[in-house]
Formats: C-alpha cells, sequence, structure tokens
C-alpha cells in the first residue's frame, strides 16, 4: 500500500490486519487535511478560517449503540447494568468486517496520546476515513514529538468509518451504527456514525477501565490552577457550565472536559477542547469565541451564511448540540504541560431548572459522595421530544455514566479517599435557574457564579456565616460582598413561597428514589448524607 507521512515503518497498518488499502496518510497536520477534505467535499471553510462540517443524523453521541465484549475477564470487572455487551465471536466478525470495508479506501492515520502524565498515558492510533475526523482526534488528543513517531508502538487502535454499516444480526448490536470496545485487544470499532465525538468519548472510556487499577481516578471534569498552585476540578454534565467556568482569565486553564487524579496530581487526558457552542459570543464568552474563529479549529453542525461563511453560533436549527474542536493552546491562558498539583477545591455544577438549588452550597465529604453518585441536573422543558412543559431531572451516576467501564461504587470510593488524603473543599453550584423554575424564573447571572466561585477558590468564602439548608442539610452562606443576599436562599427569589416548598420536596423525592440503586455500595455516612423528606416535611 502506499503510505506518506511521518510513522513507524516497522510498525504499519498491516499489524492492526489492514490490507489492499489505496493510500495510508500518515500524521499529517490541519494544512494538509483541510486540503483533503476540501478536495472531497467533507466541510467548508468559514470566513474566519475554520473548518465547519456536518454529522448527518447523529448530532451527538449513541449510548444505546456502543457495546463492549464480555469475557473472562470483563464478566467479573464490567458494571454491567450500565454497559451493553457483545460476544467475542460477534466483535470478531465486526472486526473483519471493518477491515473488508476499508480495502481500496485511503484511509488517515495519527499516532497520539491519551494522557499528559506519562506514567499513565496511553498510545492510541486512530485510522479515520475522513480528513477532518483525523483533524478532530488530532486535535482532541495529545500529540507526540515528531521524533518520536519512528518508533510508536499503539497500545490502544481505532479505526472509523462513517460509511461502515453494522448487521445486527450477524454482530449482535442494535443498528447500522456501532461503537465497540474489546479491552482484551485494546481495539475500538467506529461505524456509522460522522459524529466525531464518538472517537474521543471512546478514548475516555477506555482510559476509565484501565486507571483505577493504577490508582488513578478518571474524571468527566473541567479544571484549572491559580497562581499559587491551588488546582481546582469542575464536574458537571452536559450545559452545566465546566468549559465556561474552567476558562477563567485569572487561572491557567488544564483542561476542558477530561481529566485523571493520581499520586502526582491531576492531568489531562486530552489536547485540546470540544465546547458547545450555541449561543456562542464575544462578550460572555470571549476566550473561547477566540478559539472558535480561526484556522485549525473544527465547527460540528453550526450554520454559515450562504454568501459570507460567517458562523451563526445562535443558529440552532440543525442541532442544539452545535460544537467547536480547537487546540488547548487556542486559550491564551492555558497549560501547556497539561498537569497540575493536587486539588485544593472540587465542584460540582448543577443546571437546576427547578430553581431549588442555592448557587452555591458547602458540602460535607459525606455530601460530595452523595451528589457524585447521584450527578444531578436538569434538562429543559421543552428541548427534546416528549419532555413536556415540566423540567426533567438528569442523574447520571460520576457526572458521566455512559462512559463508566466500571461500577459507580469503584470510582467514588478512589475520590472518597484522595478527597480526604489532600483535604479537598468540596462545593455544589446551581447554573440553572433563579427565582422560578425554568420558564418562569430567570438563568442564574453568571456574575453571581463567578463571584462565588472566586470566593470559594481564593479561600474567602469559609470564613462567611452558614445557614443548614432545610432541604437538602448542606451549608449554604448568607452573605459575600457584591451578591445580592436574597439570591443565596433560593425561597427568597420565588414568588409563590408555597410552589417553592412543593418544587422542593419534588426535588427531594427525585434524588432519594434515584439513589435507591446506590445504597447498598455506599458507607453509612454517605446514606446519612442524603437529603430527608421528613425534615422537609417540617
Amino acid at each position: 500500500m502506499k503510505e506518506l507521512g511521518a510513522r513507524n515503518g516497522a510498525f504499519g497498518a498491516d499489524k492492526f490486519g489492514l490490507k489492499n488499502i489505496k493510500e495510508v496518510r500518515w500524521n499529517l497536520g490541519a494544512p494538509q487535511l483541510y486540503e483533503y477534505s476540501l478536495q472531497a467535499g467533507e466541510a467548508e471553510v468559514t470566513a474566519d478560517g475554520a473548518l465547519c462540517a456536518e454529522t448527518g443524523i447523529f448530532t451527538g453521541r449513541s449510548p444505546k449503540d456502543k457495546f463492549t465484549v464480555r469475557d473472562a475477564t470483563t464478566d467479573k470487572t464490567m458494571w454491567w447494568e450500565g454497559n451493553q455487551s457483545i460476544t467475542s465471536d460477534q466483535f470478531q466478525a465486526l472486526y473483519e468486517d471493518f477491515l473488508k470495508h476499508a480495502e481500496g479506501k485511503s484511509l488517515f492515520a495519527q499516532d497520539l496520546y491519551g494522557g499528559a502524565d506519562p506514567a499513565f498515558q496511553i498510545k492510541t492510533r486512530v485510522y479515520t476515513e475522513l480528513a477532518w475526523h483525523s483533524l478532530f482526534i488530532r486535535t482532541l488528543l495529545r500529540r507526540p514529538e515528531a521524533a518520536e513517531l519512528a518508533s510508536f508502538v499503539p497500545e490502544l487502535t481505532m479505526i472509523d468509518l462513517p460509511s461502515f454499516k453494522a448487521d445486527p444480526k450477524r454482530h449482535g448490536v442494535r443498528s447500522e451504527n456501532v461503537v465497540a470496545i474489546d479491552f482484551a485487544r485494546k481495539i475500538v470499532l467506529i461505524g456509522g456514525s460522522y459524529y466525531a465525538g464518538e472517537m474521543k468519548k471512546s478514548v475516555f472510556t477506555t482510559l476509565n477501565y484501565y486507571l483505577p487499577e493504577k490508582g488513578v481516578m478518571p474524571m468527566h471534569c473541567s479544571a484549572n490552577v491559580g497562581s499559587n498552585g491551588d488546582t481546582a476540578i469542575f464536574f458537571g454534565l452536559s450545559g452545566t457550565g465546566k468549559t465556561t467556568l474552567s476558562a477563567d482569565p485569572k487561572r491557567t486553564l488544564i483542561g476542558d472536559d477530561e481529566h485523571g487524579w493520581g499520586k502526582d496530581g491531576v492531568f489531562n487526558f486530552e489536547g485540546g477542547c470540544y465546547a458547545k457552542c450555541i449561543k456562542l459570543s464575544a462578550e460572555a464568552e470571549p476566550e473561547i469565541f477566540a478559539a472558535s474563529t480561526r484556522f485549525g479549529t473544527i465547527l460540528e453542525n453550526v450554520v454559515l451564511d450562504p454568501v459570507t461563511r460567517v458562523a451563526d453560533f445562535d443558529d440552532g436549527s440543525k442541532t442544539e448540540n452545535t460544537r467547536s474542536a480547537y487546540p488547548l493552546d487556542f486559550i491564551p491562558n492555558a497549560s501547556l504541560t497539561g498537569r497540575a498539583p493536587q486539588p485544593k477545591n472540587l465542584v460540582m455544577l448543577a443546571a437546576d431548572a427547578f430553581g431549588v438549588l442555592p448557587p452555591i452550597a458547602k458540602l460535607t465529604p459525606a455530601q460530595a459522595m452523595y451528589h457524585f453518585h447521584s450527578g444531578y441536573t436538569a434538562k429543559l422543558a421543552g428541548t427534546e421530544l416528549g419532555l413536556g412543559n415540566e423540567p426533567k431531572p438528569e442523574f447520571s451516576a460520576c457526572f458521566g455514566s455512559p462512559f463508566l467501564p466500571r461500577h459507580p461504587a469503584e470510582y467514588g470510593n478512589l475520590l472518597r479517599d484522595l478527597i480526604a488524603k489532600h483535604n479537598v473543599d468540596c462545593w455544589l453550584v446551581n447554573t440553572g435557574w433563579t427565582g422560578g423554575k425554568y420558564g418562569v424564573g430567570s438563568r442564574m447571572p453568571i456574575k453571581v457564579t463567578r463571584a462565588l466561585l472566586t470566593a470559594a477558590l481564593d479561600g474567602s468564602l469559609r470564613n462567611v456565616e452558614f445557614r443548614t439548608d432545610k432541604y437538602f442539610g448542606f451549608a449554604v452562606p448568607t452573605a459575600l460582598p457584591g451578591v445580592p443576599s436574597e439570591i443565596l436562599d433560593p425561597v427568597n427569589t420565588w414568588k409563590d413561597k408555597t410552589e417553592f416548598d412543593k418544587t422542593a420536596r419534588n426535588l427531594v423525592a427525585m434524588f432519594q428514589k434515584n439513589f435507591a440503586e446506590f445504597e447498598s455500595h455506599v458507607d453509612a455516612d454517605v446514606l446519612a448524607a442524603a437529603p430527608d423528606i421528613k425534615l422537609a416535611a417540617e
């Protein structure tokens, strides 16, 4: 086969079983990948120089189409209640069909690292059918030095063929779309979807499987660090503000989505950011806006003006999940090493569309474990088919249940031990609604959130007076200079106090119902930290 670009000639595509390939284009950079993408009609260039692509019917991940090989090892180590299985024979059939489908094609290959800490990173080789997918994964993972490519031997190999269609009967899957992982062989197969995020999340899932055995806590979180080495980590589901709040111009950004926490501190899994960009503006998020409007950035499903090709970030007609993928160093104050000291603060973000949670609360370690297992946010009424007029709670264990190969309790135990060992302060921050539920109240002012977070991270919030929340039992500050005191107690922002009490009780009940599956896996102090409906009834 014809091969182009820097590579390890002794460990080529044939080692994976690829044969009869027209050409493999190795480790190409942005200029070359732009050219190939444009020549193939995969994408178009925006007025600002970004590469804009569409992902077809899949504008996000499809967790129901993700499968893991169930073998003698994973049978005992996987969290099967949260994962779907296929047999080794089914995976082998899928693997052979992938290889056959690739014959005659020109593929792109990238040799990359998952993880900034050399002690725990995984060498990852990614074959893609599309040039823009190759640029995407090159942007999102970490790139070796050029001199390292000549001896690069992958530990994990991924092949991404959007034009491949799985056969549910033959391959044991649900549809023509598939993400299949064999942890024993360290192979990931992705077919049927043009959504590039499946690649990055497959690497994250793999690290989530291997790292706990090494004493490293893998986390779906953003992270930054202050000038005094005071690292902060921000857990949160999509839309809660992980990327926005970690991009603080006064602090160094470590990363916006995936990190590990081990004996030497925190390290980023990635080399880029993957930000939601619906409603993105230069005024509200100047760093992310600037990064999203330059050469080397990949935009997904963003609407462009047909004449000027200026990106319209307010247009969600294709999807609300429009995305911008850019190298980490496009953020001016980003860390080049992707590593930081042990955390001083842990923040859990929730966009509470019920308008019940306070803008910030101090958590005990036991309460932190409760809320970590809960992984709460709320979906907005009307944003998805079937949601109706009321907000809908979303509980995702460890703030990332689709990416958890192991039982949530394993990650919870790791986090509990790290919090205790390093005496970490834990906070719950509501970036959602105040003054009423979604449709009645208003979004929590970003200035309030930033002021409270700044006080939490610099230590000044520890010294204010706190009250105990009637419904959830956590500590809530009663006053902070520069923050309206009434916003700190949610009931004071509601016109109908009786309706607030009813809504709060309902949310407490939702938490309790969700946590029932974890009750047998946590310590007594975590069970005691649960919101108490009896207390709320007083």
